[in-house]
């Protein structure tokens, strides 16, 4: 049981080109199908955390491999749906660089030598919840061009404010390490 947490991490990483797949060569209902691979990957993303803390299986490397598995498929996803012009590039663009800052920021965090990956905060599940929702309706349901960038503006700021969220953290952690350094 205590790997199990981080197998299905693996496993929710292993479906993103599944997705990819489904969604550019699934004909007709290849949305519907990539949805059903997206709500896949949403379930097992439940079931690990359940999971890691039910069992006291947390790990460094389900600390990474987790968030890993959120990030990719949702970039899979904004790509996907901005390919298709259902919503704009520019979204697709933000949160390539989002990502681009949480990874700096936590090889940052490593550099200072800290072992432990900090866990995800409040803000950033519901950042991640609010945009799964928001991606699996995009592709469900063929919603009007204003309807679909409004909701994905939403989930953009929701975003936005899970990544400034972040910074007092990583400030903290740089002062502390500057301050143990002398």
């Amino acid at each position: 049981m205590k790997h199990l947490p981080n197998i299905l991490s693996g496993f929710r990483i292993a479906l993103v080109p599944l997705f990819v797949a489904v969604w550019r060569l699934g004909g007709e209902y290849g949305r519907l199908w990539a949805a059903g691979v997206f709500l896949l990957a949403a379930v097992t993303d439940f079931l690990d955390g359940y999971l890691a803390r039910r069992y006291n299986a947390i790990s460094n490397l389900g600390k990474i491999l987790d968030p890993a598995g959120d990030k990719l498929m949702t970039l899979a996803m904004v790509l996907c749906l901005s390919l298709d012009g259902i919503i704009p590039r520019w979204i697709f663009w933000f949160y390539l660089t989002k990502e681009g800052l949480m990874a700096a920021g936590g090889l940052l965090v490593r550099a200072t030598g800290e072992k432990n990956v900090p866990p995800s905060n409040f803000a950033g599940k519901t950042a991640t919840f609010v945009l799964f929702c928001t991606g699996a309706a995009l592709m469900i349901f063929r919603l009007p061009p204003t309807a679909a960038r409004a909701l994905m503006i939403l989930a953009v700021l929701v975003s936005l404010t899970a990544l400034l969220s972040y910074v007092p953290s990583l400030l903290a952690l740089l002062k502390k390490r500057r301050t143990e350094r002398g």
